[in-house]
């Protein structure tokens, strides 16, 4: 049975200030999260990441082998599922990285999943930066 983890990360301003996060849950059932401030600045992609990369790092120090990866940053799924995704200059290297450790597992997949599905990772990287109150979220409503 594969870990399930969701990742977040957030830059204030943007950029600004990194607060990284993830929530995972053990095939044992155990959900203990991650939530830190990275050193330096960078912005909301870096943040992004730089979280993905603090969690796999966590769990290959728990010996974990079979992962399912959920982030609502299409961009960093993208640069670091895809070989065929034109390179962020300024981030390749994090890409390179992030992807190398997620290549390290016997069985990983990265899934994009959409912003609301991954609130207690981003509370939790939020809080990393003293930011307590939820998020507000737009929704749009269909006119009739």
């Amino acid at each position: 049975m594969p870990w399930l983890i969701h990742c977040d990360g957030s830059a204030l301003p943007n950029p600004g200030r990194m607060g990284l996060s993830a929530v995972w849950t053990a095939p044992d059932g155990t959900p203990p999260p991650l939530s830190q401030v990275a050193p330096g600045y960078g912005c909301n992609n870096e943040a992004e990441v730089r979280a993905l990369i603090a969690a796999l790092q966590a769990l290959k120090l728990q010996g974990a082998d079979g992962l399912r990866v959920h982030c609502d940053n299409s961009v960093v799924v993208e640069q670091v599922g895809s070989s065929t995704a034109k390179p962020i200059v300024g981030l390749a290297a994090l890409f390179d990285e992030a992807r190398v450790l997620l290549d390290s597992f016997a069985d990983a997949r990265l899934v994009w999943i959409p912003g609301h599905r991954n609130g207690e990772a981003d509370a939790l990287a939020r809080a990393a930066l003293g930011i307590l109150e939820p998020r507000a979220v737009k929704v749009n409503k269909k006119r009739r």
